[in-house]
């Protein structure tokens, strides 16, 4: 399909009626879910509605309760089916219909930069920075193993780093990969089911961090992630104990449901905390950001309903100086990718961007124009999100059911804080 500009500049504005919408699911080495969208001026556009471990539940949702919707209406009205896509359904929200939503979206602002010649980040304002500040994800067995990934990681010139090393006395932890580029959780077709004990994370966590900050220095970002692991008690005490090796932020620290948990959290504690790649809606996240419960919001594009809506959330928090942490793991992407950095560098009050590499063959299946460099992520003028897929290439990884591990206690008890 072509990307050029279907009218000149200066022109009155045609509609681009959709005449095609389709939902393509691969499995370059994880499950990913795309939508594309197609006008009868020849334009397309893509978006991401990957769900990760309920990904078929969103191509059912887009292909039998929202593709019907679309054909026919005019891809250059954003907002308008936005809000016939939310509003129109009378059970809303949640993030299968939210990432439904925002495949749509994407593809939509795909193709109206593709009319207009521009990235998409130039409609939204034009940039705010040069650069995408980004970080990876250094993890081992041992705290030795950990640092060694960090300063590999801190060679190929990331700025800031996140850091997780194994629990000792625990036959596995969540967020400990054998591949350390290109971590995937997903990791089973029925759920892997791991032990975990509290004490022990608590006890090793502060050494890991010492150590740290003592052998990368003090002009690397360290960043933590607790999985939602913690009460927010539990939570408050390792805040306290971290807080003088100056973590860039603690994520999610306790569950986020009840919001009120990170009050207490922030009466004990001065350490940044960061929560929202599972959100789907700015009412997930109201109370933290207006209450400033809360330093960085990391609701991503794809599960918070689009570039739309992420910007509404990325405008409410700038007012109560809350800044933007996007979750940007490996079930996210490149169109994900791609869409976030272009609301990135638009935004105001933008803090930083998660980055985990994808495999060879997942860049292949999805041609981007984004590039690493330094410590940060660059987009380009490509017009529109800069990115696309091989339908032919991806349909030689048919679909492989995959889930994230769940977690009990040493006694047996499903872990449910």
């Amino acid at each position: 399909m072509s990307t050029k500009p279907a009218v000149s500049r200066g022109d009155v504005a045609i509609p681009q009626k959709i005449v095609d919408a389709r939902v393509i699911v691969t499995c370059p080495g994880r499950n990913f879910v795309t939508l594309k969208i197609v006008t009868d001026q020849g334009v397309h556009g893509v978006g991401d509605a990957t769900l990760n471990g309920r990904e078929l539940a969103v191509v059912s949702y887009l292909r039998d309760h929202v593709i019907p919707c679309l054909i026919g209406r005019d891809a250059h009205r954003i907002e308008d089916i936005w809000q016939y896509l939310y509003r129109g359904a009378y059970w809303r929200g949640g993030p299968v219909g939210m990432s439904a939503i925002a495949a749509v979206d994407m593809a939509l602002w795909d193709i109206k930069g593709k009319v207009a010649g521009l990235p998409v980040y130039q409609l939204m304002g034009g940039r705010c920075r040069d650069g995408v500040m980004v970080y990876g994800h250094a993890n081992g067995e041992s705290i030795d193993a950990t640092l060694a990934a960090a300063k590999e990681y801190a060679a190929l010139g990331y700025k800031a780093i996140r850091l997780q090393c194994a629990v000792p006395g625990l036959p596995s932890t969540y967020g400990v990969s054998k591949d350390k580029l290109f971590y995937e959780p997903a990791d089973a077709d029925l759920p892997t089911e791991n032990l975990w004990s509290t004490e022990a994370y608590m006890r090793v966590v502060p050494e890991l961090f010492a150590r740290a900050r003592a052998e990368l220095g003090d002009d690397v970002h360290l960043l933590h992630d607790v999985h939602h692991r913690l009460t927010p008690i539990e939570a408050a005490r390792l805040g306290k104990d971290l807080e003088a090796y100056r973590l860039f932020w603690l994520e999610d620290a306790v569950v986020a449901e009840n919001q009120e948990n990170f009050r207490l959290i922030r009466q004990h504690t001065t350490i940044p905390l960061a929560v929202g790649e599972i959100f789907s809606s700015i009412w997930d996240c109201k109370d933290l950001i207006q209450n400033q419960l809360i330093d960085y919001i990391r609701a991503t594009v794809v599960h918070a309903g689009g570039l739309t809506h992420l910007r509404k959330i990325a405008a409410f928090a700038d007012i109560h100086n809350v800044r933007t942490g996007c979750h940007g793991a490996t079930d996210l992407s490149p169109v994900s990718m791609a869409a976030a950095l272009n609301f990135d560098v638009s935004i105001p009050n933008f803090g930083i961007q998660e980055y985990m590499r994808h495999t060879d063959a997942t860049d292949a299946v999805f041609p981007h124009a984004y590039r690493f460099e330094d410590g940060y992520l660059h987009v380009n003028e490509t017009p529109g999100l800069g990115v696309d897929i091989d339908e032919d290439l991806a349909g030689e990884f048919p679909y492989r059911r995959a889930y994230l591990p769940v977690n009990r206690l040493r006694d047996g008890t499903m872990y449910h804080w």
